[in-house]
């Protein structure tokens, strides 16, 4: 069974320093890295693209590197926006990448990167990830933001046709220690059962979370993002089981939110 340790701030090493994961990874000692760092801005990453593919691309090279030379696994995430959605069922790991942003490509060639490095690396994709806490750039999580705009009254026009695996991290984390310690290499899928556009995936949140508000879905079409994301960008696996169905990890984060 792995001991978790405490994770490493932004201030204390960042992925786009070599040198410096070099020493926390020599001084640490650590039997598995757990690579969660990335930029995850979609939009912004179209015009400060330099900085996406330093800490997504770059970035998981050097621990791969630091990981090598400490004899440590490497475990990276990745993302669902690897691929152009243009398929009519979830992608699979044999699936041929074609992202369509900047982004999207970044987390690709991180993964390259990566596994070129370390081939015994674990490469996790996963998609539309949402927690106790949310991405600070982003505002928090999904769910969060929902609420949030739902409680102002402000409208809630979510876009319908781009679907995904909404991910609990309550139920990634774990599977990602269990795949760690069973020493699987390469990249995996690992997401919640099921498939939701995102304005039923808000609509359930604002169902689990007992708060009244329409939403109103809208096309990507409608939508003025820089950046162009895959409109079926459902992950499947032919490696892994499923994680549990969204929606019960959906339930469970909103009791834990309630208690908190």
């Amino acid at each position: 069974m792995l001991g978790i340790d405490s994770g490493v701030a932004h201030g204390e090493a960042s992925v786009t320093d070599r040198e410096s994961i070099d020493q926390l990874i020599r001084r640490r000692r650590p039997e598995v890295v757990f690579n969660c760092a990335a930029y995850n801005a979609v939009d912004r990453a179209e015009t400060e693209t330099e900085l996406a593919f330093a800490v997504n691309g770059e970035g998981p090279g050097n621990v791969a590197l630091a990981c090598a030379r400490g004899r440590a696994r490497l475990v990276h995430f990745s993302t669902n926006f690897v691929y152009d959605g243009a398929l009519d069922r979830p992608y699979v790991e044999s699936d041929q990448p074609a992202p369509l942003s900047a982004y999207g490509k970044s987390k690709l060639e991180g993964e390259r990167r990566a596994l070129e490095v370390l081939p015994s690396a674990l490469v996790i994709r996963t998609a539309a990830v949402f927690g106790d806490t949310g991405s600070a750039i982003k505002g928090g999580s999904f769910p969060d933001r929902i609420l949030a705009r739902a409680m102002t009254g402000e409208p809630l026009r979510v876009v319908s046709d781009q679907r995904v695996n909404p991910t609990y991290t309550g139920d990634l984390a774990p599977a990602a220690i269990a795949l760690a310690e069973s020493g699987l290499e390469g990249v995996v899928h690992v997401v919640a059962a099921g498939c939701a556009g995102w304005d039923e995936f808000a609509r359930a949140v604002l169902q689990e979370s007992n708060v009244q508000a329409q939403v109103t879905p809208l096309l990507s079409a409608e939508l003025s993002a820089p950046a162009r994301r895959p409109l079926h960008g459902c992950l499947g696996s032919t490696r892994v089981d499923a994680l549990r169905p969204w929606r019960e990890g959906l339930h469970e984060w909103a009791v834990r939110r309630s208690k908190a």
